[in-house]
């Protein structure tokens, strides 16, 4: 959530900062309300003022011996109008809140200018696509023929979208997001943390996803409850309503889940196989850090996803996506997409994202500054360390063999105890 003191002295710049992400929003007629809210606060603290005045007066009286049946009713009447102000305050006060949460973060200054993903910059390419002398298959064929996929089955179970992981496909899965967690824990130093699964709206309200989002989330109606759309939910929620000590910063976390999503604005984009679907599972990085020090975070954060494809030997990129194609709570992201060499095309995996302050807002996560002990909110950085549908995609099709084999890679091997599929 933006600062509305923040919007109060630069509406312009906010305004021209929002409508770079594509968004169109009246800020005149939010300042408005809080014009209106400011004057009424203005009316009550006077009437309060004068109460205080009027209480002054009836125990002057009192003491005297004197009638206060006049001071007393003045006093009644003022505590009357305090009370319709008040509550006047508070409907002025939801109308702003309802205003503000859904506004948009606004882009950081070197977030390039641009209407959509076509706009979006690539800052990096690393490895080279793979070659082949031979005719490929795709992770559809492959998952079929070795026997790792089962999408017929699944579908019988849950309906399309939603992937069935058999024999040596669901020990892959597994392999992935025990080397990925292993690996940022040991390589990158994060704490490991395994969250429910299940959230309130409060913490889908912090990162974000509600309320302009929630067409894209499963809600079980009778607990009140969504499937997370990725750990960064629940472990961003774990500091909300917390003071932090400033010497505990950065707190990096990394977790696995298993995440849910509709998918309700995918119509027409493609869904074959484990291109898009319903529920995967992704390894997930989120960094509580000090203001001054996030954008250097973002860095590192991204260097530590992008280690997890250098160290699979994988071919990708890094995009620098512009202001239109930003998501409604980052400031500045990048992507990872890994090449798909039977679908011929890049496929992402991960975003690393900077969100400076608007979750803490939402989430009222604060620290507590060393050098004068005033509070302060924190930024919040999430990142994919990585998403695992697509990363299979990548490496069945990268690592296959001319007679229908997979070939594991190295670092997998310790955890899958074998070299091949097949």
């Amino acid at each position: 959530m933006l600062s509305l003191n923040r919007i109060r002295e630069n509406p312009d710049a906010i305004q021209q900062a929002v409508a770079a992400k594509g968004e169109q929003v009246d800020f005149n007629v939010l300042l408005d309300l809080d014009k209106q809210h400011r004057g009424i606060q203005t009316q009550v603290n006077d009437l309060r003022a004068d109460r205080n005045r009027v209480s002054e007066e009836i125990a002057a009286v009192k003491r005297s011996g004197g009638d206060d049946d006049k001071a007393i009713a003045a006093m009644r009447e003022v505590g009357n109008k305090i009370k319709t102000l008040e509550d006047e305050a508070i409907n002025f006060k939801a109308q702003i809140h309802s205003a503000l949460e859904v506004i948009p973060n606004t882009p950081h200054e070197s977030v390039p200018i641009g209407k959509d993903e076509t706009d979006n910059k690539v800052v990096k390419e690393w490895g080279e696509k793979p070659v082949f002398d031979y005719d490929i298959k795709d992770h559809l064929e492959l998952g079929s023929t070795l026997n790792l996929l089962d999408f017929d089955r699944a579908a019988k179970i849950a309906g399309s979208g939603f992937p069935l992981y058999t024999g040596l496909g669901a020990k892959l899965e597994r392999a992935l997001i025990n080397y990925m967690l292993d690996f940022h824990i040991k390589e990158h130093s994060y704490k490991e943390i395994f969250p429910p699964f299940l959230a309130r709206g409060s913490s889908l309200y912090t990162c974000g996803q509600l309320p302009k989002f929630a067409d894209d989330m499963y809600h079980t109606e009778k607990d009140q409850l969504y499937l997370i759309p990725t750990a960064e939910v629940p472990v961003t929620n774990i500091h909300a309503d917390e003071i932090l000590d400033e010497d505990s910063l950065p707190i990096n976390y990394t977790a696995s889940s298993a995440c849910f999503r509709r998918e309700a604005g995918s119509y027409g984009k493609e869904t074959r196989g484990l291109l898009r679907v319903h529920q995967f599972n992704k390894v997930e990085m989120v960094k509580f850090v000090r203001p001054e020090k996030s954008y250097d975070e973002l860095e590192q954060l991204l260097a530590n996803a992008e280690a997890i494809l250098q160290s699979f030997g994988l071919h990708y990129r890094v995009l620098e996506l512009c202001t239109g194609d930003l998501s409604f709570s980052a400031a500045k992201c990048f992507d990872l997409e890994v090449w798909s060499p039977a679908e011929k095309q890049w496929l992402e995996v991960s975003s690393c994202s900077n969100f400076e302050d608007f979750q803490a807002r939402r989430g009222n996560i604060r620290y507590r500054r060393s050098s004068d002990n005033k509070t302060d909110y924190v930024h919040t950085l999430n990142g994919s360390g990585v998403a695992t549908p697509r990363l299979m995609i990548a490496l069945l099709e990268s690592y296959q063999t001319p007679d229908g084999k997979v070939i594991i890679p190295k670092c997998l091997q310790p955890y899958m105890k074998t070299e091949v599929l097949g």
